[in-house]
């Protein structure tokens, strides 16, 4: 019996597959599985990006798998230290994620992808969130898409559960690229995951913590906690071989050599 989640490793790159069919549904044990993957690449010093995809093209995961729900699985149960699917809710979590979608993206799949930092999809995606039908709420989306799109745009999708296709959720910034089918959405994410791996692990780590940091702070109130150096990622920056590396590589006219210390 195949893994439900495999990964493949490549230098600083880990590639994540969710491969449960039919449609990649997420019960509490896979997302339990998921959750201690992704702690794993966190905690893991050699690793520096990490590549989410999943097996098969008709989709990219239907999110909340209702079969097992109505087999015992409890909607509020233990989803894992990552929480569902093990990135929504995973601290401290300051390197890059990028999805690789191809099929449908539909409830919790598509909170899965958000949870990326970059999104790359295939010309068959199309998003929806059709909890509403079922009288329950999208929580994660609830909260992020207001905030990634215009708030009438996603109160449309939130409230109607109306499909979306990868055209309108490009033109809404929701997605980075689309590409014509999954061998070039996995070559353009390889690509881009390839060359993060060669970038500045601890300036990511600053980006990432700042970012999410800022999202309930005021921008002078954010400003003043960077320049006081209050953010534990921003603090190790400033304090890294890395922060003189940069410098010194401009300065002698080269690449730098990043060693995230």
């Amino acid at each position: 019996m195949a893994e439900v989640i495999s990964t493949r490793r490549d230098g600083a790159i880990l590639e994540v597959t969710l491969d449960r069919p039919k449609a990649n549904a997420i019960d509490l044990e896979t997302s339990r599985l998921m959750g201690a993957t992704f702690q794993a690449f966190r905690d893991d010093p050699a690793l520096r990006v990490a590549i989410v995809r999943t097996a098969g093209e008709r989709f990219f995961s239907a999110g909340w798998d209702l079969k097992a729900a109505a087999g015992g699985d409890e909607v509020d149960g233990d989803y894992g230290v990552g929480g569902f699917a093990g990135l929504q809710e995973l601290r401290d979590l300051n390197k890059p994620v990028i999805a690789a979608v191809n099929g449908m993206a539909v409830g919790g799949g598509f909170e899965l992808a958000l949870s990326a930092d970059l999104i790359y999809a295939t010309e068959n995606v199309t998003f929806a969130l059709p909890e509403i039908r079922a009288g329950t709420l999208a929580d994660a989306a609830t909260l992020k898409l207001p905030k990634r799109m215009p708030y009438h745009v996603a109160m449309d999708l939130l409230l109607t559960g109306r499909w979306m296709d990868v055209h309108e959720a490009q033109r809404w910034g929701l997605v980075n690229e689309v590409l014509a089918d999954e061998a070039a959405l996995l070559a353009r994410v390889w690509e881009q995951a390839r060359l993060l791996a060669s970038g500045p692990p601890l300036v990511f780590a600053s980006i990432k913590e700042v970012a999410r940091a800022a999202e309930a702070m005021t921008f002078q109130d954010a400003m003043n906690k960077i320049t006081k150096r209050q953010f534990a990622t921003v603090d190790v920056l400033y304090g890294s071989e890395d922060g003189v590396e940069g410098f010194k590589a401009f300065a002698e006219k080269r690449e730098p050599v990043w060693q995230g210390r």
